[in-house]
């Protein structure tokens, strides 16, 4: 004995006056849900109840004549639709099924701090032996992720490739620090050119350039070189920041007998009487050797 059919609009979980928005939208769901490649345990009966239930529910004049007679005898045609339905929905999951985006790549770029400043073409070796150029703007910040789309992995079926994520990492500069677009550095100079002044040579992201240190130069004075920072972008004539230059004050441990003297001398004319005379200060020692 056939197995009584159950009621369509039970079939697809919808009430009897759902709309035919949310009966194609219901029937798309249970579909793919219970489509024989998705779900094969129950050799496809489930999806072809699914389908049956649709093809009278999605139609008019099927679903008015449901409503009043319930279910029709097969040889009105209704299997027909049913098997039409049902081709339908596998040829659209078998296009789906074999179509696939390609994947994304990731991969890690180091850059040095000149290159990271005025920007660079770099050449890399993707996982799949492809080469490609990577194209860094001036001005690239340590950590920046630059995303090349298109650029991963070739799709299977006419889908779209991945896309290339390129994490930029900028190497420390033994003696530059970036702070924006201005580079910071230190320079150092000796007490007799803090004191009297100096014209001295300090490196910059060009080479290096002169700057003139005023007299009486304080130990960590600052001094701006201005446009040998950071370009804002590309171009000779596109914006730069400025390098500041912290200036130390070299203090010599060892003097010679000349410049200790004249080192006192100053300190005396200054009015320090911190200053020891050498001669008190030999006497003090060998006062301290024959104490012992």
């Amino acid at each position: 004995m056939a197995r009584r059919k159950r009621d369509y609009y039970a079939v697809l979980g919808v009430a009897r006056d759902a709309s035919e928005t949310d009966i194609k939208r219901t029937f798309r769901e249970l579909a793919r849900k219970h489509h024989p490649d998705m779900s094969p345990t129950d050799g496809g009966e489930r999806f072809r109840e699914i389908n049956e239930a649709y093809a009278v529910l999605s139609d008019r004049e099927s679903r008015a004549r449901y409503d009043r007679w319930g279910h029709a005898d097969e040889s009105s045609g209704l299997s027909a639709v049913v098997d039409a339905a049902q081709q339908m929905i596998n040829d659209v999951l078998r296009g789906r099924k074999g179509k696939q985006k390609g994947k994304d790549i990731r991969y890690t770029l180091e850059l040095t701090f000149e290159e990271a400043a005025f920007g660079v073409e770099k050449k890399i070796s993707l996982p799949d032996m492809r080469d490609y150029t990577v194209v860094i703007s001036p001005g690239t910040k340590d950590g920046t992720l630059k995303t090349e789309r298109g650029s991963g992995e070739p799709g299977k079926g006419g889908a779209a490739a991945g896309d290339l994520h390129v994490l930029v990492r900028v190497a420390d500069h033994a003696t530059f620090r970036r702070e924006g677009h201005d580079v910071h550095s230190a320079r150092a100079i000796s007490f007799a050119q803090a004191a009297l002044g100096a014209v001295v040579d300090v490196d910059t992201l060009d080479g290096p350039v002169k700057m003139r240190v005023p007299e009486g130069t304080q130990p960590g004075a600052v001094f701006r070189i201005r446009n040998r920072g950071i370009p804002h972008a590309a171009g000779k004539t596109a914006p730069r920041g400025d390098h500041l230059v912290t200036v130390q004050v070299e203090v010599p441990t060892e003097l010679t007998a000349r410049q200790r003297e004249l080192i006192e001398e100053l300190g005396q004319s200054a009015g320090e009487t911190a200053v020891a005379p050498r001669k008190q200060r030999l006497l003090d020692r060998v006062r301290s050797l024959l104490d012992e």
